[in-house]
């Protein structure tokens, strides 16, 4: 790729979403700043506060994109390997080398500040599965790449539930639909959501009985359809892979970490925690609704203020706005966020190059999956699985990783006429 000597490295950058993250991480130290003040230490450059730190991080994001906005859009898709090859490294190391935090061993800690190697494999994975998926020769049609297309996702997943950070990494298995949009079919993902709706239905119910409901579907799918061989296999094989589910969803169950078993007993019904696992999404419930119409006044919320939510300034961020900003401010946080979603989604479909459609699929979903599960964490209409809300919840891991993420995407729109492969 050669580019005109005339040309400025910020020429053709979108900048209104430049706009929109700017607005983003302002607003989000405005919550954290709320979420955790405290009237002793005011000071907003405090570094032993919260919010002090979170200015660091912020400073840093800003540092990250414009380090992106000069590097050559062309070094991502050369080195999409490497930093996919070194991200699974470090997936690695923190398991022998990390430390253990809220029963997770996924942190690199460098005395008061952490580093989360699986945040990080969030944008590694988007580049590599973008590098392979727009070479030449690769057709979503063939089952070769469908089976390497799927080990490029799985492999950091696997890594990062080792790590016992299973929120991390459902995040990650949200990047196969990408491969919806580059032509899988589209009853493999009904095929998916099915299992997992299984996978859960067999936590509630005994398996005999889901064993005799997916026989009785089986025989009807077999009598109103043709009898071709193609079709009993696929009948039959479905019905087995689903007895296959409902056997071992409880022993599988069993491996996840205690407190998320914990959370997805008390969403399902099957447990009545309400000073547990529980208190956080009852809590949570109250700040947001006793923000009403227009909220109770930036610095007013006293759910957020007495600390009735625990993590109201990570995983329960939103809390803070629905209880000082009320509906109104929910909603705006909602529609910034969605209008972030799809104008990345219209920028890729004018990207010349499969590599950078793909990778800005990529993002949009990531940034989607956030979104709507950390927000219905706050409102009980998902399991609590602990995935911070981008750019909003504090922390430097997700900030810096979210910025990277977004800002590759922003560089290679900008150079969209130069980029062909």
């Amino acid at each position: 790729m050669r580019r005109s000597e005339s040309t400025s490295i910020f020429s053709n950058i979108d900048w209104v979403t430049v706009l929109i993250w700017l607005a983003m991480l302002v607003l989000g130290w405005g919550n954290v700043y709320s979420a955790v003040y405290d009237e002793d230490h005011p000071v907003i450059l405090d570094l032993s506060q919260k919010y002090g730190k979170q200015l660091l991080w912020i400073s840093g994001s800003i540092v990250l994109a414009f380090l992106l906005l000069i590097i050559d859009a062309e070094f991502h898709p050369t080195f999409a390997w490497v930093i996919y090859g070194f991200s699974m490294f470090t997936l690695v190391l923190v398991m022998f080398l990390g430390r253990e935090v809220a029963g997770s061993k996924s942190w690199f800690r460098f005395g008061d500040f952490g580093i989360q190697p699986a945040e990080f494999a969030k944008f590694a994975t988007c580049l590599a599965l973008a590098k392979y998926l727009s070479d030449i020769n690769i057709r979503m049609s063939d089952m070769k790449t469908r089976l390497i297309a799927f080990g490029i996702v799985l492999l950091p997943t696997l890594l990062i539930i080792l790590e016992k950070e299973t929120g991390c990494a459902i995040v990650l298995l949200v990047l196969i639909l990408v491969l919806f949009r580059e032509g899988l079919p589209g009853y493999l993902l009904l095929l998916c959501l099915g299992m997992a709706i299984l996978f859960f239905s067999s936590l509630i119910y005994k398996p005999g009985t889901l064993i005799l409901v997916c026989g009785i579907l089986a025989v009807l799918v077999f009598i109103f359809t043709r009898k071709k061989l193609r079709t009993i296999i696929f009948i039959c094989a479905a019905f087995l892979v689903s007895a296959g589910i409902i056997v071992s969803a409880k022993s599988a169950f069993e491996h996840f970490p205690n407190h998320q078993k914990k959370r997805i007993n008390v969403f399902l019904g099957i447990e009545t925690d309400k000073k547990d696992k529980a208190w956080n999404e009852n809590e949570s419930i109250i700040a947001i609704g006793s923000g009403g119409f227009a909220g109770k006044g930036y610095l007013q919320g006293t759910q957020t203020k007495y600390e009735f939510v625990p993590a109201q300034e990570t995983d329960f961020i939103f809390c803070t706005v629905g209880e000082e900003w009320g509906f109104l401010g929910s909603t705006f946080i909602v529609f910034l966020f969605a209008f972030l979603i799809v104008r990345i989604i219209l920028l890729a479909e004018r990207q010349r190059s499969a590599f950078s459609r793909i990778y800005g699929y990529g993002v949009a979903s990531i940034l989607f999956f956030h979104v709507l599960v950390n927000i219905g964490m706050t409102i009980r209409l998902v399991p609590v699985i602990g995935i911070p809300l981008p750019f909003f919840s504090y922390g430097g891991s997700s900030l810096w990783a979210f910025t990277i993420l977004l800002f590759i995407f922003i560089k290679l729109d900008s150079q969209r006429l130069l980029i062909l492969r």
